[in-house]
Order: C-alpha cells, then structure tokens, then sequence
C-alpha cells in the first residue's frame, strides 16, 4: 500500500513568518493613554488664532485625522468642557496644561458663550461617531457640578441650553441634577435655571414643555429643589421670579393633568370592581368639590364606563346588545353631571370621538344618543346644536348621515310642540 495515500494531508507550516494585524485591531489592543491624547490635542487648540472660532474648528477638523477622537472621545469633549481630563471624584489635575478654549474659558456674554456651542456643532457634525459620546461625557460632567465655581456653571447651564435647542444633546441629560448631593445644596436648581432660561431664548414654551414630557422630566420639577423649598409655591415663586412665568403655568397645567390621570384611573378602578352609580356619583362630586371641573367629570366618567366594556369577546351581533345594556346601568350617572347646555354638547363630542376611534362603535352613534335623550341626559336642543355647530371634524360627515332621520324628528318633534302652545 501506498503511504502517502493514508497519510493525512500535511498543513502549511508558517515557520518564521509574522502574521501582520488588522489595524482595527490594533487599535483595539493599543493602551489607554488620555495624557498622551491630550498633550497632542492641545497643540491645534494652542495654535489656533485666539478668538477664532472659524480658525479653531478648521484645526479640530484637521486633527481628526491625525488623532484619535474615537478611542479618546470622552477626554476629547472634557477638554473642550471643562478645560481638561477629569480626574476621579471630579477634579482636574492643577498641573497639567489646561485648555486655551473649553467652555469655562468663555465670557458671560451669551453670543460668545453661542460662539464656543457652535464650534461643538461643527465638529460634531464632521465626525458624526462623536455624537453618542459627547452626550455620555456631558452627563458624567453634570454629576460633578458642585465641584465648580458659580460662574463657570453659569456658562455650562447656558451652553447645555445651547446644545439642546442645536440637537446635539437631549434634555435628558437634566436628570443627572436629580442626584440628592446636588439638589440639597441648591446646586441642581440654580443650573436648571439658567438652562431653561438659555432654552427659551431659542425655543417656544410648548416646545420645551414637549422636550420636558418626553425625557419624563415635567413631573419631577419639584424634585430639583432642595428639601426647605419642595413645594409648589415655592415652585412659582422662583420661576416667576426668573421671568419664566409660562414655565410655572405649564407646570401647573400639567399637575392637574396628572391629578386627572389618577381620578380617572380610579373611576375605571370603581366601575371595574361594580361599585353602585351611586357610590361612583358621590366620588366624583367629591372630587368637584376639590376643584375637577364639570366638563371634565362628564368626560371621564363617559370614558370609565364605555371603557369597561367587553367589546374584545362580544361576538358582532351581540354589541348593541352589550353597549345599551352597560350604558342603562349607568345612565344615572351621565344624567346627574350633564347639569348645563355645555356639558351636554361636550358628552356627545366625547360619545362622537369614542365611536370614531372605536370602529366596533361607529354604527352604534344614533343608538347611544338616543338612549342619552330618552334618559334625559342630553337636550333635543343640544342635539340639534351638535349638528349644526358643535360636530367633531372626525367621522363627521359618517356621524352626520347616521344621525340625519332623528335629528329631523326632533326637529320636527319641536315644530308642533311650538304650534301646540300657539293654540
């Protein structure tokens, strides 16, 4: 037999040969040296002209190619922040070579502050990978402000005000000052401040208050006061104070919006568990008592009542059946807080939208304000009044011909009563 036919085939070997590394890889692999970094990344800043920014942010672009703003991303923005590296526990080594330009070394006037915000934009903007990482770096910068002078967290609460209405960080960042060591000082309360008001120069009461609600923000106003000012007077007081009065009224606006929240969760909770109408109705009149405004009681309990009904299991030929029937147990209920004409014409709105956004509802419109007329909780007059002036543009035209044959009845219903008291 041939051996060389059993033998297995011999592999190549590699003897003597160096085996050259991806340079991603490399990289990977390189020390961690922030120092070196920031030696090197001082010389463009040193060398641009002073007050330049134009001239700076060239030199930041150029260095970008020689230096690497990836792996040292967070010392990169330290310096361009705070002047330099940030140590452990929030100090800056006092014998290093601090930066020419950073954000602490701007004046207190807004344009320049402005100045030093664009010259983030710029960079960011070319080297689009730094986007995450300056965000990350602002937040850990936050946690430290009470290591700074009040001037130097002037610039940087207006700054951060700037990066915010630039899109180059969210407010999100603002919940690094929720932090108990910060807020207990007064710390977190006072670079708010002149963050909101570095927003408002730029951006819209609405739009701030939108940006506040979707980074959970607008509920937790209070928690950046210190313990002797956690109140809502104090609240007002200070903002109004700093000329942000549509700050205060937003802020309120969305208190009691969050108190509505809870009574209706809590309506549905008493429908839910079937509690009697009557220990519903005398719920909600305690809770007009303290302040809930008929329109809105109408409202919700219309919304904890449809709410609460199976229209997920009903089988197609059984809804009507189903709606009626729950709607009947309640009635009682919508008719004691449908007590004026606005209130009425704001129940069949609210009906009106339920059956737009329900489509297992929308062929029942007639049916329910029916019921609501023959039960006394709506007027003919308010009936006839949605039609003609106070129908929702949704399904309205849908709403509108389902609701054609009884509005002429009642139309008509009102004729002869009319000629009736003529005789």
């Amino acid at each position: 037999m041939n051996t060389s036919q059993t033998a297995p085939n011999a592999k190549p070997a590699l003897h003597g040969v160096k085996i050259k590394q991806r340079k991603s890889v490399q990289k990977a692999q390189a020390k961690h040296e922030p120092e070196i970094f920031r030696d090197s990344f001082l010389k463009p800043l040193n060398a641009a002209k002073p007050n330049d920014y134009d001239d700076l942010s060239q030199k930041l672009d150029v260095a970008g190619n020689t230096l690497d703003y990836r792996k040292y991303s967070d010392s990169l923005f330290e310096i361009l922040i705070i002047g330099g590296i940030l140590e452990p526990g929030g100090v800056i080594d006092e014998d290093a070579e601090r930066s020419p330009f950073s954000i602490f070394t701007a004046t207190d006037e807004l344009d320049d502050v402005r100045k030093h915000v664009e010259v983030f934009n710029k960079l960011i903007r070319r080297y689009k990978y730094l986007q995450r990482s300056f965000e990350e770096t602002l937040q850990n910068i936050l946690q430290y402000i009470n290591k700074w002078t009040p001037e130097e967290n002037n610039k940087l609460a207006t700054a951060v005000g700037f990066f915010i209405t630039s899109q180059l960080a969210s407010l999100s960042v603002l919940k690094t000052l929720l932090k108990d060591y910060l807020v207990k000082d007064g710390h977190s309360l006072q670079f708010v401040t002149a963050t909101f008001k570095a927003i408002l120069l730029d951006q819209s009461m609405d739009q701030l208050g939108r940006a506040l609600i979707s980074c959970g923000l607008d509920s937790r106003l209070i928690d950046l006061f210190p313990p002797n000012k956690k109140d809502e007077e104090c609240l007002a007081r200070h903002f109004e104070a700093e000329d942000m009065k549509p700050l205060v009224e937003f802020h309120q606006r969305n208190q009691r919006n969050s108190h509505k929240d809870e009574i209706l969760d809590h309506m549905k909770e008493m429908v839910d568990n079937e509690a009697s109408p009557q220990e519903f109705t005398a719920y909600i009149k305690g809770e007009i008592k303290n302040g809930l405004s008929e329109q809105d009681a109408i409202q919700m309990t219309w919304t904890a009542i449809i709410d609460n009904v199976d229209l997920l299991n009903a089988r197609p030929d059984q809804i009507e059946q189903t709606v009626m029937g729950y709607l009947k147990e309640w009635v009682s209920v919508l008719e004691t807080f449908s007590s004026s004409p606005k209130t009425e014409i704001i129940l069949l709105q609210k009906v009106q939208l339920s059956c737009y956004e329900n489509a297992k509802l929308t062929k029942f419109y007639r049916q329910i304000v029916t019921l609501l007329y023959k039960e006394d909780v709506v007027s003919d007059t308010a009936i006839v009044y949605w039609s003609e002036k106070g129908i929702k543009p949704q399904g309205k035209n849908v709403f509108l011909k389902q609701m054609e044959p009884f509005i002429k009845w009642l139309r008509d219903n009102a004729e002869d009563s009319e000629e009736s008291d003529e005789e």
